[in-house]
């Protein structure tokens, strides 16, 4: 196996399909559940109300839904990769202890981990809180076969250093034997790169939300 991500030093080898070594790693549970956010909910900051972001984000799910309805039967050990806040849990609208899944974001993986497809998370965080962040994960239901965080030193770089972290993360994931058939995120940070055959943006209101 590959470790060609620096910081991703916590190895943890789970079982898909075949091995994934990643820093952190879990397999996802029992049954769908959504966010909890109110239609009435802003977030601040100029951001707009939660009832529209929430809309927003559903038409991007239902077209990465599409697409991958017809590259998942054909793929060969398909993995989707997703940002964490914003992307995947409520981290804006609805922080917590335990913060909310994204509703249709977790409708979408969940669905796609159903049809064969690895979920992968790749985030901004710290990887000194991927247990923490794998929890929270597995407590709203996510399916997580794989988590990478980002080395203290990504942090002090600023976007350029995210992104090059990003993209060595999903070149490590590359290596494992995955084809990313979908990266999801909010952040331009999130998708550039390459190294996935399709990029989904969720919005992010020009920098407002991160």
């Amino acid at each position: 196996m590959r470790r060609s991500v620096a910081g991703i030093a916590l190895g943890i080898t789970i079982t898909v399909a075949a091995p994934l070594s990643v820093a952190q790693a879990d397999t996802g549970s029992s049954s769908l559940s959504g966010g909890t956010g109110s239609s009435s909910l802003s977030g601040g900051g100029g951001l707009p109300p939660y009832s529209q972001w929430i809309t927003e984000v559903q038409t991007v799910a239902a077209q990465a839904k599409d697409y991958l309805a017809g590259r998942l039967p054909g793929a060969t050990r398909p993995a989707i990769v997703l940002d964490i806040d914003n992307t995947s849990l409520e981290t804006q609208y609805n922080p917590g202890p335990v913060t909310p899944a994204i509703a249709p974001i977790l409708q979408l993986v969940r669905w796609a981990k159903s049809q064969g497809a690895a979920v992968i998370f790749v985030t901004g965080r710290p990887s000194l809180t991927n247990l923490y962040t794998r929890t929270n994960l597995t407590a709203v239901d996510y399916p997580v076969d794989g988590l990478y965080g980002s080395p203290l030193t990504t942090l002090s770089a600023g976007s350029a250093g995210l992104e090059e972290y990003k993209t060595n993360a999903r070149i490590d994931i590359e290596g494992d034997g995955y084809t990313i058939v979908a990266n999801i995120g909010n952040s331009p940070s999130d998708l550039a790169g390459g190294h996935a055959e399709k990029t989904f943006k969720l919005p992010d209101y020009n920098g407002k939300l991160s």
